[in-house]
């Protein structure tokens, strides 16, 4: 019994932002497998350290610019790629719980990146529509307007000004 766990290959799954699927096996070895298919690269460090993957007689220059618990962003020829690497007992758990907030009635505006509180627009109450700027946040010297994506009520603010926030921070929840 032990022999056949020690032989299976391991199983993930990388999901893109746009929900695409991906089943990986092998992940940790050159015997990479995506879709069922050898996917044959090298990864490799140049005499500056740069790290580069190798597929095709093509070199791809490849950084991670931000990895966080099972999330990754990683830069490929100067293109970010945005996904999660899931098993698929927390992939199916990821879906179950996302039809579950699909259900919900309540919108949940999170910090798309980290940065410090300058404004909060709305107080809980307010009607806001699609669209509308809600929080205004400082990243980079920079004032971003962050705007809600759904019609309803706001039934919570979660943020004031002069707060820090980390990407996904909660900063507002509506009622639909």
């Amino acid at each position: 019994m032990a022999e056949k766990k020690k032989n299976k290959e391991l199983e993930f799954i990388a999901v893109s932002t746009k929900n695409n699927k991906y089943k990986v096996k092998n992940i940790f070895s050159e015997d990479l497998k995506i879709n069922y298919k050898k996917f044959d690269f090298q990864i490799f460090d140049d005499e500056n350290g740069f790290t580069y993957i190798k597929h095709k007689n093509k070199k791809y220059h490849a950084e991670i610019l931000e990895k966080n618990q099972n999330k990754y962003e990683i830069l490929l020829n100067g293109v970010s790629y945005s996904f999660s690497i899931e098993t698929p007992f927390s992939y199916t758990r990821k879906r179950y719980l996302d039809k579950q907030k699909s259900k919900s009635k309540v919108e949940i505006l999170q910090a798309p990146m980290p940065g410090k509180i300058i404004d909060v627009l709305v107080e809980p109450g307010a009607v806001v529509k699609n669209g509308e700027t809600v929080i205004i946040l400082e990243a980079m010297k920079m004032q971003n307007e962050i705007t809600i994506q759904a019609n309803g009520k706001v039934t919570k603010v979660h943020v004031k000004p002069n707060d820090t926030v980390n990407k996904d921070d909660i900063l507002i929840e509506v009622n639909l």
